[in-house]
């Protein structure tokens, strides 16, 4: 059974398994046997002993030592540790294949269906993305910034950041809208500051307190098609 279950299949990134001994089956594998796995280990260098950490981020395993930060992905069909600079060069060499300008990346960015393709294409997913992320201590931005950053280097704004420049640099368009459908839209924004745009497109987004109080779906359904007035509002929200 623990044969069966140490074999790597790559098409569902299975890279591990846990054995639940409920018997005490394993002690016939002599004193040897590790049944807990440490979170540490010592790496001999040079005649020095230094300490690894190894981590779970995103279901991904991270190696953590003195030489820096490695996590184990797919490269080239095969599995491999890279560094996180390598992690973040293939990251952005896959997104500028595919988008090659910050207007074409903002295009797909703001549709739900496009996003999810840019996302399916990089390397493990939107996982690789949120684990780069949290990684490189850029919780407070939402990933579009994460990756206009990294393949286009533009400087990136976090979420709180974002929703202020939309109240801002946009303020004459919100004026514009009916009263209802202008605080409407800072509630929807406030809920992208919380989450980034996952949060943004939440089916249940106008059942939030804020969002309700202020005029809910139908502020926006008074107006006109409501995904039509949020595409507006998230194409302001991403500009420059």
């Amino acid at each position: 059974m623990m044969g069966r279950g140490s074999r790597i299949h790559l098409p569902s990134n299975k890279l591990m398994f846990r054995v639940y001994d409920y018997t005490d089956a394993t002690r016939l594998l002599g004193k040897g046997f590790v049944s807990r796995s440490s979170p540490t280990r010592e790496i001999k260098d040079r005649g020095e002993k230094r300490k690894e950490k190894i981590i779970r981020v995103e279901g991904f395993d991270v190696h953590i030592n003195p030489a820096g930060i490695y996590i184990v992905t797919k490269r080239e069909g095969r599995l491999a540790m890279v560094t996180l600079e390598e992690y973040e060069q293939m990251l952005a060499q896959r997104l500028v294949e595919e988008l090659k300008t910050p207007e074409d990346f903002r295009k797909y960015w703001i549709n739900p269906q496009m996003r999810k393709g840019i996302m399916d294409m990089l390397p493990d997913g939107e996982r690789g993305l949120r684990l780069f992320r949290e990684l490189t201590n850029r919780l407070d931005y939402d990933l579009y910034d994460v990756l206009a950053e990294i393949g286009y280097g533009m400087t990136p704004k976090s979420r709180v950041e974002r929703v202020e420049a939309l109240s801002y640099k946009h303020s004459a368009w919100l004026k514009s809208l009916p009263e209802k459908t202008t605080d409407t839209l800072i509630a929807l924004a406030k809920q992208f500051e919380r989450g980034g745009t996952d949060e943004l497109e939440n089916p249940h987004v106008f059942t939030a307190p804020d969002v309700a109080r202020a005029g809910g779906f139908e502020a926006l359904k008074n107006l006109g098609n409501p995904n039509e007035i949020i595409n507006e509002t998230k194409r302001r929200l991403f500009a420059g």
